[in-house]
C-alpha cells in the first residue's frame, strides 16, 4: 500500500494518520451507501467503460501533453505542460464529475448538491447534470459568486441553482459546511459531488479513482513522445484534485520530484495565505484529519488567496501523507508569483492559464532555477477565461496604457 492509498476505514499513511471520517451521525449510513455502491461501480465492467466512452467522446481527454518550448527557453528548464484547460468545461474537474454523476445515476439518486469556489467544479457539475438529466444545486461563496460572475451565469444557463453563502468568510470552506447541510436534509433522493480530493472517506479515495487519469495519461504520453520520465511534476493545491490526479501516476517512481504550490496569498509572513501544509497543523476540517489553517485553540483560521479555487484553510488527506512520508515537497507562491506567471505563459506561448494553474507554472519557474536543464511537467488545471476580471483588474487592463502597467504588474 502507497502513502496515497487508503486502508478500509479511510486512513493514509497509517491508522490514524490523516483522513478518516469525523461526520454527524445523520451521514454516516449514506457515506457507507456511497462507499459501496462506488467500490462495486468500480468493479463493473460496465460503469468504467460508460466512464472512459464520456470522457473520450464527451469530455476530451485524453488531455494534450504540450512541449513549451519558449516558456522553457525563458526558464533554464525543459518545462512540458498537461493541457486539463483543453478539456470540456475548461478544466479537469470534469472527470471528476463525469464519475459521480455516473455514479448518482447508478444509485438511482435524481438530484446533485456540489459546492465551488472558483466556480470550475460548479459548471462542470452543472454541465453533468444537464447532461444526464438531473437536478442540481450549487453552493458558492458570496465572495466567489462575484469574482466568478462568469462561471455563476454558466451554471445558471445550464439548468442549475446557484445559492450564494453569505456565512463566515463567504468563501469555499462555507460552501462546503451549507452543502453538508443540505446533504443531512436530503440525502434519500440528493448525492453530494464532492469538489476535491478532501472530506470524509470515501471521497478522497472516490475522487482520485476518477481523476487519477491525468497522471497515468501524463506518465505515458511522456514515454511515448520523449522516451524518458520527467525529473520533477509539479502542480498547485487548494484542496488537491488535479494535483493527486497528476501525482498518482509518478508516485511510484521514486525518481521523479514531486512538488504541490500552494497559495501564499500575500506572503506567508502576512498570514494572509492559504499554504495550509507549509504554514498549517494537523486537525480536522469537513469530515477529515489533515493539515489545517487553524489558531491555538482549534479554531480554523480564515485564507486568502487571489485564486478563489485555492482560497481553502484545509487540503486533501493524500497530500498530507505524501508531505508526512517525504515523498512530495509543498511550497507557497503568493498572489504577485502567480500573476506573474499568467502573463509570462500568455506572452510566451499564448495560452492565459487559470490563475490556480498559474501558481504551480510560477512554483515550476521557481524549480527550473534549482534544476537547469531538467525536465518539469507541469498539470495546467484550468483555463484563465473565468479569471479575466482578476486580470483586468491587477494589470489594469482594458483601457489606454494597460500593455505598460500590465508588464509592470
Amino acid at each position: 500500500m502507497s502513502t496515497y492509498d487508503a486502508d478500509a476505514l479511510g486512513w493514509f499513511g497509517g491508522a490514524g494518520a490523516f483522513g478518516g471520517r469525523f461526520m454527524p451521525e445523520a451521514l454516516i449510513a449514506a457515506l457507507d451507501e456511497l462507499d459501496v455502491a462506488w467500490r462495486e461501480a468500480m468493479a463493473d465492467p460496465a460503469f468504467t467503460g460508460e466512464f472512459d466512452r464520456l470522457l473520450h467522446e464527451y469530455a476530451g481527454v485524453p488531455s494534450l501533453l504540450y512541449d513549451a518550448t519558449r516558456l522553457s527557453e525563458h526558464a533554464g528548464a525543459r518545462i512540458l505542460l498537461k493541457r486539463e484547460d483543453l478539456n470540456h468545461t475548461g478544466a479537469h474537474k470534469i472527470r471528476n464529475v463525469l464519475g459521480q454523476a455516473l455514479l448518482t445515476q447508478r444509485m438511482g439518486k435524481t438530484r446533485v448538491i456540489a459546492e465551488t469556489g472558483a466556480g470550475q467544479h460548479g459548471v462542470a457539475s452543472a454541465t453533468a447534470a444537464a447532461y444526464l438529466g438531473l437536478d442540481c444545486t450549487v453552493y458558492m461563496g458570496e465572495v466567489d459568486t462575484e469574482r466568478q460572475a462568469l462561471n455563476v451565469a454558466r451554471m445558471q444557463l445550464l439548468g442549475a441553482e446557484v445559492i450564494p453563502v453569505k456565512s463566515g468568510s463567504r468563501t469555499l470552506k462555507d460552501a462546503i459546511n451549507e452543502a453538508l447541510r443540505d446533504w443531512v436534509a436530503s440525502v434519500d433522493e440528493t448525492a453530494y459531488l464532492f469538489g476535491t480530493a478532501a472530506g470524509p472517506h470515501p471521497f478522497p479515495s472516490l475522487v482520485l479513482s476518477f481523476v487519477r487519469g491525468i497522471g497515468d495519461e501524463a506518465r505515458q504520453q511522456c514515454l511515448d513522445q520523449f522516451g524518458a520520465l520527467p525529473d520533477a511534476v509539479a502542480a498547485c493545491v487548494g484542496g488537491g484534485s488535479n494535483a493527486i490526479g497528476l501525482f498518482a501516476g509518478f508516485v511510484d517512481d521514486p525518481e521523479v520530484a514531486i512538488y504541490g504550490f500552494e497559495a501564499g496569498g500575500d506572503g506567508v509572513e502576512t498570514g494572509r495565505h492559504a499554504a495550509t501544509i507549509f504554514a498549517g497543523s494537523i486537525g480536522v476540517l469537513h469530515g477529515a484529519r489533515t493539515y489545517v489553517l487553524q489558531d491555538e485553540d482549534g479554531q480554523t483560521i480564515e485564507s486568502h488567496s487571489i485564486s478563489a479555487g485555492l482560497d481553502y484553510p484545509g487540503v486533501g488527506p493524500q497530500h498530507s501523507a505524501l508531505s508526512a512520508a517525504g515523498r512530495a515537497s509543498y511550497l507557497p507562491v503568493t498572489d504577485a508569483e502567480a500573476m506573474d506567471a499568467m502573463a509570462l505563459l500568455a506572452r510566451t506561448e499564448g495560452i492565459i492559464p487559470a490563475v490556480e494553474s498559474a501558481h504551480a507554472v510560477a512554483g515550476a519557474l521557481r524549480v527550473a532555477k534549482e534544476r537547469p536543464g531538467q525536465t518539469l511537467l507541469v498539470n495546467l488545471s484550468g483555463r484563465g477565461d473565468k479569471d479575466m476580471g482578476t486580470a483586468l483588474e491587477w494589470f489594469g487592463l482594458g483601457r489606454a496604457g494597460a500593455q505598460e502597467q500590465g508588464e509592470q504588474g
